[in-house]
């Protein structure tokens, strides 16, 4: 790691005198805010914030920080709950000014760089009425989302947003640009498909677009807390039989108006036709005596963007995951006691549910492997005063250990925090984990991108 102040200095002017974005460090204008990511829990000071506009900016940066020893991160949406984006008295990459994106509607496809959010790539798409698998927060970036995965309201019809993804442009660790396809690089193609950061920096994506609205059938309809007994049940009913189009999560939460009021959530979205979209939806209206129904017809990017508010930037984050084995009567007493011990009015437990498309891609086709129909299980603690910290921390970790014996093994390696024992990386990636190992020894031998979800190399 090097230390030498004057040395950096030397290498930054160096730098600056081709580099098009911004260079930001300790004490410059701008740089306290560039370096916060939306988890305000993660608080990290890097030596320098390479703001980058082009390829070329990109793969300077990445020149500049090999020669001078710097460790290196890399930030798209700067979502990552475990901070992952940012790194001390090391170089941030920052790929947020990189906000170009071409849509091709005759040919069904989008160009989009890596600093794009999921609401500004819709917002493009959606002149078109098309769309690929976003996030389920439409504040996410494009490029951490998908190269873990992509869970998002149309992977039941559309898969995961890796799933829709034709190419990468690449920054290598010595500074070589390729693109990644199934034509050219495919064992790259096939690694960067869930290996998410771990084999340089992407600076650009290609995805195939599929015929979205613009107007869906989508929404949330929430039950009192005291409820969730039955509407759980009757989730666990309704997903054991859903069309493609229609994906349904849930969600022990709280009211959106601060009150603390607990509640019993449905969240719905319907990417078929209107009419086909009531009658799915028409079941889940009908059932029980809702506290609130905005079930209904509405804009897609809306559908996308419809949680946003519950996830500010700054709030801060400590998320527990795990795919459950199955969702049992006994998963679901258990979520409504750790649920009733939450400390926090933004804290929620949630469910998403697989099925359709997603699952009929093969365990090895991408490197992402959690291919069976079921339940992913998110503990989300949130708050906003770092008082707090220490109480919400432990309800998640609380919850997440009462929950254990509902889990299967697999993890989503995007929801993977900081502090997680044993190898989490391993059992996010399952039987594709060696594979990566050896990709990962061919086109990063020296593990010069490992501040991510690591993926060690080994040939």
């Amino acid at each position: 790691m090097m230390t030498d102040v004057s040395s950096l200095s030397d290498a930054v002017t160096a730098l600056a005198s081709t580099f098009t974005g911004q260079l930001l460090r300790p004490g410059d204008a701008g740089y306290d805010e560039a370096r916060k990511l939306h988890n305000g829990l993660i608080d990290k000071r890097p030596a320098l914030i390479a703001r980058c506009r082009g390829l070329a900016d990109i793969a300077d940066a990445v020149k500049m920080a090999r020669d001078r020893k710097l460790e290196v991160a890399v930030r798209g949406g700067g979502h990552n709950v475990a901070g992952r984006a940012t790194i001390d008295s090391g170089l941030m990459i920052d790929l947020s000014l990189l906000k170009g994106i071409h849509v091709d509607p005759k040919a069904r496809t989008a160009r989009a760089q890596g600093g794009l959010t999921w609401n500004e790539f819709n917002r493009e798409t959606q002149l078109h009425g098309l769309a690929t698998t976003g996030g389920v927060v439409s504040t996410t970036g494009i490029a951490g989302l998908t190269l873990g995965g992509g869970l998002g309201w149309l992977m039941g019809k559309h898969a995961l947003a890796l799933d829709s993804l034709l190419s990468v442009d690449l920054v290598l660790a010595d500074g070589r640009i390729l693109t990644a396809s199934k034509d050219d690089n495919a064992d790259l193609f096939w690694a960067l498909r869930g290996g998410g950061g771990n084999f340089g920096v992407a600076a650009s994506f290609e995805y195939r677009l599929h015929l979205v609205g613009p107007i869906v059938t989508g929404g949330l309809i929430a039950y009192p807390f005291s409820a969730a007994w039955d509407v759980l049940r009757f989730f666990r009913d309704v997903t054991a039989s859903l069309p493609d189009e229609f994906t349904v999560f849930a969600g022990l939460i709280h009211a959106p108006d601060g009150s603390g009021m607990k509640l019993v959530a449905l969240v719905v979205c319907h990417c078929g036709p209107l009419g086909a979209g009531e009658t799915a939806a028409q079941p889940i209206k009908k059932f029980g005596v809702p506290a609130m129904d905005v079930i209904g017809p509405m804009p897609y990017s809306q559908v996308n963007a419809m949680l946003d508010a519950a996830y500010p930037r700054g709030a801060l984050d400590y998320w527990k995951s795990n795919f459950l084995s199955s969702l049992s009567d006994d998963a679901i007493r258990t979520m409504i006691d750790c649920f009733a011990k939450c400390p926090t009015p933004m804290g929620q437990l949630l469910l998403e549910h697989f099925h359709g498309a997603v699952t009929r891609v093969g365990v090895a086709h991408t490197a992402f492997p959690h291919r069976a129909p079921g339940y992913n299980q998110l503990v989300l603690s949130e708050w906003m005063n770092p008082n707090d910290n220490n109480a919400c921390i432990a309800w998640a970790r609380d919850s997440y250990t009462a929950m254990q014996p509902f889990m299967g093994s697999g993890r989503y390696v995007n929801y993977l925090g900081d502090d997680e024992p044993g190898d989490p990386v391993a059992a996010a990636y399952g039987p594709n984990h060696r594979r990566l190992q050896q990709v990962k020894a061919k086109y990063d031998p020296q593990n010069f991108f490992h501040v991510n979800q690591n993926i060690h190399p080994q040939a």
